[in-house]
């Protein structure tokens, strides 16, 4: 049987039938932009992340002051987007990413409000000054909080939100709210997204700024 098994020949030719696939249709994004949008497809085998990825207000630029600044922290709406974050590429810069959902404190005050414990964590997070970047792949409750304290309490405007809650109740909503604001942001329009999606995004920039072979040097 005869096929692939080199993962960096794997990664080159799924790249190089990406590119193929796309036959152009990524051309109104730049070249950064395009880095991203490419790993998306990578990452969910599905060519239309290349219609729904929106950029606005310069969010990769934006994201790469803030971790080059140090000591940044990330909010994610899941574990599974920390866990799924390449722990040397955030070390490089001193970096560290974080999720409150399962912390018994969040908990007990969401049960005791009657709301999400996504929409408490995010609450907390948004009062810490270091958390610069929020990614957000799960919980539409989550996007709309942080949005909803950005404009009426004119707390911790973020550097960067990654909006790509997954599902149909209340998900397309929550990331079209993302343009009444002027804030950098990486979204996908409508229903599609997920925590995979938010971690190809974070590691699209983190692959910009770090040559591959060092970022994945273990």
């Amino acid at each position: 049987m005869s096929y692939i098994k080199d993962p960096k020949s794997i990664e080159v030719r799924s790249f190089e039938i990406i590119t193929e696939g796309l036959a152009g249709k990524a051309d109104h994004f730049s070249e950064e932009e395009q880095l991203i949008v490419k790993r998306l497809i990578h990452t969910t085998g599905d060519f239309d992340y290349v219609n729904i990825v929106q950029f606005q207000n310069n969010p990769i630029e934006s994201a790469k002051e803030a971790l080059e600044a140090g000591n940044c922290r990330i909010y994610c709406d899941t574990n599974m987007i920390v866990n799924g974050l390449n722990k040397n590429g955030l070390k490089k810069f001193g970096a560290e990413a974080y999720c409150l959902v399962a912390d018994p404190d969040v908990a007990k005050e969401a049960k005791e409000r009657g709301i999400t414990r996504s929409m408490v964590g995010l609450e907390r997070a948004l009062k810490d000054p270091q958390t610069k970047i929020f990614v957000i792949g799960n919980a539409p409750t989550a996007l709309f909080t942080l949005l909803e304290k950005m404009d009426k309490e004119g707390e911790n405007v973020p550097k960067l939100i990654v909006g790509v809650p997954v599902g149909f109740v209340g998900c397309p909503e929550s990331k079209a709210e993302l343009s009444k604001y002027n804030v950098p942001f990486i979204r996908t329009n409508g229903t599609k997204g997920g925590s995979t999606v938010a971690v190809g995004i974070m590691h699209g920039i983190l692959y910009q700024m770090y040559e591959r072979d060092k970022y994945f040097n273990n």
